[in-house]
Parts: structure tokens; sequence; C-alpha cells
């Protein structure tokens, strides 16, 4: 498929980015082919970067449907926004967030769909895992999910997974996020990647000054972007220790 793809765009292809776990990302000049597995959390990545056309993101510039192949400006240096520190990469977040949050509705699917979709997952998922936690923290996201889900504000485009690696250095500006895993949602959603990644610093202190501080800055309901954080990196973390004690960390939190 990369040799299918190189031909139709006359790509000289170098060597694959090491970073990745559900496509394969490759440079070519000024450019990066990416080939992904289809699935259900990147099949509107194409429609997501081509509504913000470059505001804040890298562009689409072809897109092969039959491969689900995308070809994408290349963000050079490419310098991972974790670089420059806790509170240079909250400054960037601060600035980048309100010109990805575009008014956004199908084909996205919808944070509640998604949500509910969590929902009825998770506790198969734990117990698959050998219930690596305690049932009460499994409960709590679950309400937290059906209770955030049913009362946001009006829908935005979510990133969903806008942490500090997917933000990258750039020339045509200093930061531009890649790889989104597209929905429509309320704002206080798409700040949960931040608070729970690891990028920027894992202790309690690190998630709760990021969670503050893009809540407070952003004008978001923090108590809201607190649920959502937590609710989601559970429903991510099974499995994974360090986003269980970041949901522990913010159950810790609420009010």
């Amino acid at each position: 498929m990369l040799e299918e793809c190189a031909e139709r765009w006359s790509l000289e292809l170098e060597e694959p980015y090491a970073y990745a776990f559900e496509s394969l990302a490759v440079p070519a000049g000024g450019v990066v082919l990416k080939v992904g597995f289809r699935g259900r959390e990147n099949e509107h990545e194409a429609d997501a970067l081509r509504l913000w056309d470059g505001d804040g993101a890298v562009r689409l510039l072809d897109h092969d449907v039959e491969r689900n192949a995308l070809l994408l400006e290349r963000a050079r240096p490419g310098t991972p926004l974790s670089d420059v520190g806790l509170e240079r990469a909250l400054d960037v977040f601060v600035d980048l967030l309100p010109r990805l949050w575009k008014k956004a509705g199908p084909p996205f699917r919808p944070l509640a769909e998604e949500a509910a979709w969590w929902i009825e997952g998770l506790p198969g998922e734990w117990e698959d895992a050998g219930r690596p936690f305690e049932r009460k923290l499994l409960d709590t996201a679950i309400e937290s999910l059906r209770e955030l889900s049913s009362t946001q504000a009006g829908p935005v485009l979510l990133h969903q997974d806008l942490h500090a690696l997917n933000v990258l250095a750039a020339e045509r500006e200093p930061w531009l996020a890649i790889d989104p895993k597209p929905l429509a949602g309320e704002r206080e959603f798409g700040i949960a990647a931040i608070v729970r990644g690891t990028e920027l610093g894992h202790s309690r202190r690190d998630v709760l000054r990021r969670l503050d501080r893009l809540s407070a800055e952003l004008g978001l309901d923090r108590e809201r972007a607190r649920g959502w954080a937590f609710a989601q990196t559970l429903a991510w973390g099974i499995g994974h220790e360090n986003h269980v004690e970041v949901a522990r960390w913010l159950v810790e939190a609420g009010r």
C-alpha cells in the first residue's frame, strides 16, 4: 500500500516515524504519508483535518479513501510540545485549543454516543483484565459518563487525543496539532488528554495544575472538565497503571 501511495503521489519515502500505534507514518520531503488501520477512533480523521484547514493543525493535502491513506503537511522541525516543559506547553494549549474548537456536527460521532459505548463496554473490559482496580472506581466513571453526556453545552470539534506528543513545532506556525481522533461534544471534554497525559509530568500536582490552569484560562467549568478527564482516562486506561493513578487523583480532586 505504501508503494502504491508513493506511486500515486510521486513520493520518495524516507524512514517511517517510530512513534506509531494505529498507523504507519512516513515522511517524504515536505509531506508525510500516513496509512492507518481502519478503526472507530480514526474514521473521520480526514474530515477533522479538512475542517481545520491548517488552522492550528497540519493540513490535509489529499486523501485516498480506498487505502485509508492521508497525504499531510509535514511539521518541521517536528519537535514535540512535551520538550518545552509544563508551563510553556500550557501557554501553547491555551492559544491552540480555541482554534480547534470549531462548531461541529455530522459526520463526527457525538461525544454522548461515544460515552454510551464506553459505558456498555467498560464492565466487560474490567472483568477481562482481571479486575485491576476497585469496582467503586469503575462505577464512579460510569455514573460520571451518564451525567455529563446528557447535560452538555453546544458541540464543537474535539481532537480527543491532544496530548503534548501530538503537537509539533512547525515552520508555517509555531505549533501544529496532528493525529486527531475526532468527536463532536462540549469544550470541557477537550482538555482530557492533556490532563491525563504523562508527557508533561506524572504526579498529582502536575495533573491538577493542568486541570486548574486550562479550566481557568479557557473559561471552562472545572468540575465538568475534571469529570470528563477522569471518565475518559479510565475508559482508555484499563490495564494501564498510570491511567488508573490519574483517575484516582481526579476523583480525589472533586468537590
